[in-house]
């Protein structure tokens, strides 16, 4: 979404939908309703944005959104595990995780929301 956008028209929006979660979907409709891409090429623009999200993690690439925050991949040490229905001990394999750690300037709305709630 551009900068010089207002922030107000989003959020407004957002808070009118349906779902208590935001999907690809309603952000391919914000986007049609507020830059005036058609319906297609919004749909297009979310996916694309998000596979060049995938693919980065997949290839072992940090991604950091300025003003968002920064996914990471992290590695995790094998481990022993409990089943806990039955108690057994268990093998916890090796893998890797991705990890997301908000922005300071992220914290700071979500917070300034909160406080105004």
């Amino acid at each position: 979404m551009t900068s010089g956008m207002e922030t107000g028209a989003i959020e407004f929006a957002v808070e009118s939908l349906e779902s208590p979660a935001l999907t690809k979907a309603q952000l391919a409709d914000l986007l049609f309703e507020h830059i005036g891409l058609n319906k297609r090429e919004s749909k297009d623009m979310v996916d694309a944005f998000f596979d060049l999200i995938v693919q980065s993690l997949v290839d072992g690439q940090d991604v950091k959104l300025s003003g968002f925050g920064n996914f990471q991949i992290r590695t995790k040490a094998p481990r022993p595990g409990r089943n806990p229905r039955t108690g057994e001990t268990i093998p916890i394999e090796a893998r890797r995780v991705v990890t997301f750690h908000a922005s300071s300037k992220l914290k700071e709305q979500i917070q300034g929301r909160s406080k105004e709630a």
